[in-house]
């Protein structure tokens, strides 16, 4: 973030500019994401979009000393297929019954929703969740990995109110390889045997998520140690559009200098031979809507439409082959910025070549 984007959002703000200040306020929170800091740009468009935030009372230091951070835990809409959903209504049903169901693992390919989830589940259940640092876990010197995992379960277990915590291993790849994998050396394999002893005596009311896309990779001893696994990549393409549309409904009610047309971004989805992952979605409607054009409302549209239509540049100067596509004259003047008269008079000419 530069000195400019500040001296920008107190200027809008002074001159009430809202549409302006919006439009500044995400471009920071873009920059953040891009610098790597997603918590912070997630919880700045929530504030944009007026969603209400929940930020328990801490009931620990907001900052432990050892290898766990503390998340703010920012409710957003998580639109998830069904049968995610049902599965995840389930989990936490099972936690509200103390029934020592509390170790779960999410996995599937990246953007399906695994963190988010947990995010999401941590607010439902008025939790503080907590994510491990593994820079700071992982340790090149033998046997120091296998003793940092010794000290992050005393450290979890050294919690005053347990039952009032949600701990995270997001992508824990980084600790749970395959013990009889020929690429896992030996320090790591006393890390993992470390972790599986570790996860055993965890207290029941400590709920743990871990999130992993190499699900296959793991050895099935540790996939053993939890009380239920999710797949996250269930996910059909009629899930995908209408998480999409989900997504492109949120980012047209926060921003009032675009202009909102989901007819014919159902239409754009539904011609797309492939749509990207909710988190991949995700970034590519936001940056659609961040990098378009001051004064055209529906540029977003058609960045949108190149990303996801192959040579989508080139069939966008031809207003004969957005009408092949199925759009209508109206909707290929709102793609192109021709004039409905033009796009007629084009399309005839060429029925008649």
């Amino acid at each position: 973030m530069k000195k400019r984007d500040v001296l920008n959002l107190i200027r809008y703000y002074s001159e009430h500019n809202d549409a302006a200040f919006r439009n500044e306020a995400y471009n920071i929170a873009k920059d953040f994401d891009h610098s790597g800091d997603s918590q912070l740009a997630e919880y700045i468009i929530a504030l944009l979009s007026g969603t209400n935030t929940f930020v328990p009372q801490s009931t620990e230091s907001d900052v432990h000393s050892g290898f766990l951070n503390k998340l703010p835990v920012v409710k957003t809409s998580l639109p998830l297929p069904t049968a995610i959903a049902q599965d995840i209504q389930g989990l936490i049903n099972a936690i509200g019954r103390n029934v020592g169901i509390h170790r779960f693992l999410f996995h599937g390919p990246a953007g399906t929703g695994k963190t988010e989830s947990v995010k999401q589940i941590s607010s439902i259940l008025q939790r503080e969740l907590y994510v491990v640092d593994f820079s700071a876990m992982i340790d090149s010197r033998l046997g120091q990995t296998a003793k940092n995992i010794t000290s992050l379960f005393a450290e979890i277990n050294s919690f005053t109110q347990p039952d009032r915590t949600v701990i995270l291993f997001d992508e824990i790849d980084a600790l749970a390889l395959d013990r009889v994998d020929s690429h896992d050396v030996r320090e790591m394999g006393r890390a993992t045997s470390t972790l599986l002893t570790q996860m055993d005596n965890l207290p029941e009311n400590i709920v743990l998520f871990a999130t992993t896309n190499l699900f296959s990779k793991f050895d099935k001893a540790f996939i053993r140690r939890f009380d239920a696994v999710i797949d996250f990549g269930r996910y059909t393409k009629s899930d995908l559009s209408d998480v999409a549309t989900n997504i492109m409904n949120d980012y047209a009610g926060q921003f009032s200098f675009i202009g909102k047309n989901i007819r014919l971004f159902k239409k754009i989805m539904n011609l797309a031979p492939k749509l990207p992952y909710p988190g991949e979605m995700k970034n590519i409607i936001r940056s659609s809507i961040a990098f378009s054009k001051p004064g055209d409302e529906f540029d977003y549209l058609r960045r949108i439409y190149t990303s996801l239509i192959p040579n989508g540049n080139a069939v966008l100067t031809d207003p004969q082959k957005l009408r092949a596509q199925g759009f209508t004259v109206r909707e290929v003047e709102t793609l192109t910025g021709i004039p409905r008269s033009t796009v007629s008079r084009e399309t005839k000419r060429g029925k008649n070549e």
